[in-house]
Parts: structure tokens; sequence; C-alpha cells
């Protein structure tokens, strides 16, 4: 008679003796096997986009020029007289380095940082073979021969005039400080803007939010703070919306501004201010997707945090829905573009008026998660990539009809003299797979890497019409 072991281990897999497999291995095969197609179905679409544009960048020399690598190779000269009281405390007794003589204003280094006058981008002179040509770090002058007031800015395409409109701080004023411990500051003049058919030749439309002069309980009152100014336009009104970060002079207020305007050259009409979802806002930013819904981005909880949310239908305010990013991370000067329907955005750490290293983030969902994609900056020297090329984010201009290029807006501050600080322009590629993992799923990402070239000259391909 046979005998039953009852010790033995029933047997599961592949199948029981005398029975069929199991119905739960076949259903969890099946949808292992949907997973995998539906991921090499994303990574084949992606892959053949993207493929697309690195044909169109590797065939087009103008593209092959924008991502050769160009470097930087400054000597720190030797000690040369006093410096300054506030470099001599930033630095004491310790070797010199590239960012103390870039923050020491009386460096001999101090033309390389910021050109004089006599180097000056000139768009109404006969430049030659120089036409159409950015110079980052130079002063720009507009139409009229004065140098452009648009600081903290950003761009606005016009579709019905097909015109460009550079908004930005109008700092032509003098640099003091308001207390012994405060920053450097320039009194608020306003909000400049100018206008461009082809992002190079720019003509001063003036002062479209100006500051109250007298009155010292408006927002606009000059002794306060009006920073980082972004218009964007509403389709279904027919308004161009203005937001901006609005402050005291100690920023303890923290609130955005809101400004409304029938017309792009402005006069905008200053609405009110306020402190958006109930949470303080420093360093701001707007961004408005391609089905029309804009979203208020800033610095909160003391800069250790970004917010994201979207606007009401007319943009004249935030809705009631907020989602906390980047949290703990501590950035600033946010500055967010999509590339085939991917969100990405760029921004600095918390270090006032002083450069340093930029972030690239990105995000399937522009609510996020967002995924950290490391330091975009390529060329220069290792200084100048740890310093974003000794400037900070403040925009990312979309090019139409130049897939996968875009161009890098930044400021490079001078805090001895704010209306001195200068712009970093310079394009920005999205190519390539990511190189880093992802911080909140497993693996890589299917989106491509972004890099910041540098360049001393560059400009845009000349198929780019405007």
């Amino acid at each position: 008679m046979r005998m039953r072991n009852k010790y033995k281990k029933p047997t599961t897999f592949p199948c029981n003796a005398g029975s069929k497999c199991s119905v739960s291995i076949i259903v969890w095969t099946l949808a292992g096997f949907l997973l995998l197609l539906h991921f090499f179905s994303l990574v084949n679409h992606k892959d053949g986009t993207s493929g697309e544009i690195e044909l169109h960048i590797s065939h087009n020399p103008s593209f092959r020029e924008l991502v050769e690598v160009e470097e930087e190779n400054i000597q720190i000269p030797p000690p040369r007289g006093k410096r300054s009281p506030r470099a001599a405390k930033r630095r004491p007794k310790r070797t010199t380095t590239l960012i103390d003589e870039f923050l020491d204003e009386n460096s001999q280094l101090r033309h390389v940082f910021f050109p004089d006058i006599k180097t000056a981008i000139d768009p109404m002179k006969d430049n030659g073979n120089d036409s159409f040509y950015y110079y980052p770090g130079r002063i720009w002058l507009d139409t009229e021969g004065a140098p452009i007031q648009a600081h903290g800015g950003g761009i606005l395409y016009d579709e019905s005039s097909r015109t460009y409109y550079w908004y930005g701080e109008y700092k032509d004023g003098p640099t003091y400080h308001a207390h012994k411990k405060a920053a450097a500051r320039v009194d608020i003049i306003g909000v400049g803007c100018y206008s461009s058919k082809d992002m190079w030749t720019w003509k001063n439309e003036g002062i479209v939010l100006a500051a109250e002069e007298t009155n010292e309980t408006h927002d606009l009152y000059k002794l306060n703070v009006l920073e980082r100014p972004k218009v964007i336009y509403n389709d279904r009104t027919g308004k161009y919306v203005m937001w901006m970060h609005i402050d005291d002079c100690n920023y303890t207020k923290a609130a955005v501004g809101v400004a409304i305007s029938d017309y792009p050259t402005g006069p905008f009409d200053y609405l009110y201010s306020k402190q958006p979802h109930g949470f303080d806002s420093r360093d701001m930013t707007i961004f408005k997707d391609d089905d029309g819904v804009a979203y208020l981005v800033y610095s909160s909880e003391d800069n250790s945090e970004l917010h994201i949310g979207p606007l009401t239908s007319d943009y004249l305010d935030v809705s009631n829905v907020v989602r906390r990013i980047l949290v703990g991370q501590h950035r600033e000067a946010p500055a967010l573009f999509k590339h085939l329907g991917t969100y990405y955005m760029v921004t600095s750490g918390c270090t006032g008026w002083a450069p340093n290293e930029a972030l690239v983030h990105a995000a399937e969902s522009i609510m996020g998660p967002w995924e950290a994609m490391g330091n975009p900056c390529i060329g220069g020297n290792k200084v100048f990539r740890l310093t974003t090329f000794f400037a900070q984010s403040t925009y990312v201009i979309p090019l139409a009809g130049l897939p996968g290029l875009y161009i890098f807006m930044a400021d490079r501050w001078n805090p001895a003299d704010l209306r001195e600080s200068r712009y970093i322009w310079l394009p920005l590629i999205v190519r390539g797979p990511a190189d880093r993992p992802l911080e909140y799923n497993f693996g890589f990402p299917l989106w491509s890497r972004v890099s910041i070239y540098w360049h001393k000259k560059w400009r845009l391909p000349s198929r780019w019409s405007g």
C-alpha cells in the first residue's frame, strides 16, 4: 500500500500534482507582459521624437556650434592695494577664490565679469558679421543707445503683433543699504518694457508699471520691493496680466502683486497684493500651459520649498489648489518650460546676491512629483558651472521652429551697483538620455537631459526668423 508523506511540502509552481497551473501566476504574468509593452511603447515614442531632434541638431552646423564646449581659464592676480571692507569680512585669512574676486568691487578682474561700455552690444551700429550675436555679461543697449533695464524679467510673445516683449525690474538708480544688515537695494522705479521682432534689437517702451512716490501705504511705494515681474496674456478676457514679488525693505511682507492692462505696453493698473494660499511668497514666476491654464510658482516657508498652483480662469488670483514641491531643498528663482509633454524647471540656491549652483528638475505633471536632474551647466570651468556662470535663472524662452532649443535667461547681479547688473543669455538644449536616476521612482527617467552651454559669443541658427 502506498503511504502519503505527510512532511512533503505542496508544490505551487509551476503546477500542483494532478491540478491546473495557478490562475494567479497566469494573471500576474499577463499583467507584467502588458506593462512591459506599455513601457517599450513609451520609450519608442520618446526616442522617436528625440531621435528626430538629435538628427536635426547633428546635421545643422549652427546647432553644432552651440553644443561645442567653450572653456575659461581665468588666473587670479596677486593682491594689489587694499580690499574693500565687505570683501575683507567675507574672506578673512584664506586663499582668494574666483568667487571672492567676483564679489569684490575692487577686484582687478572686475572687467572680466562686468565689461565696460566700450564693449557694449549696440544693435544700431553696423556690426557686420557680428550682427545678432549675444555676448553674455556685456552691456546691452536699446535702440536709443541706453543700457537695457529689465532685470529678473521674462518674455511675452504677442501673437497678434508677432512681437516679443521683455519685462523686468528697472534698476537705474543708486544702490544703497536701508540699514546696516540690510541687503543691497535700489528704490522701486517700476517695471521696464522693451519690444523686439528678433530678440536682439530692443526698443524701450518705457515704464509700464510705475512706483508710488508719496503714498507710503501703497505696495509700490518707492522704499518697498518689486521683483521678478512676469506678464501673460489671457485669451478669454483679452487682458495682459502681470504678477510680481512684492515686499517691504526688510523682506517681511513676502507677497505677490497683480496688475492688469489692455495692451502689452501698458500702462498696467495695479490691483492688489496677497500671500498666495496663505503662505509667504518671495521669488516667483508664472507659467502658461498649452491648454491656457496658468500657474503660479513661488518660494515659500522661508525659501525652504516651492509651492505651485493654478490661477483662476481670468489669471487675477490663485485657485484653492496648491502643491508643495522640492520640500526642504531651499531653491528659488524658478524658470519653467515644457518639452515633448514633460515639464522642466531651472532653480537656484538661496545665497542672496551671490551666485550659486543651478539645478534642473523635471515632472510628467506640472503639479509633481518633481525629480532633480542635476546641474545643467556645461563649459566655462568648474567655478563657472558651480555658480551658473556667475548668474541666477529668471526665465526660459521657447523658440518656435527649433525643437529642443531654448534661450536660458539669467541675471549676473552686481550688488555693489545693481543698475550695472548684466544679462546672461545662453543656449539651453534638451537632448540625449538623462544621466541621473529618479529620486521618487525606480530606475532612470524617460525624459531627456537639459544642458546650458557657456559661450562668450553665440547666436541663434540662421533659419530662425523670430
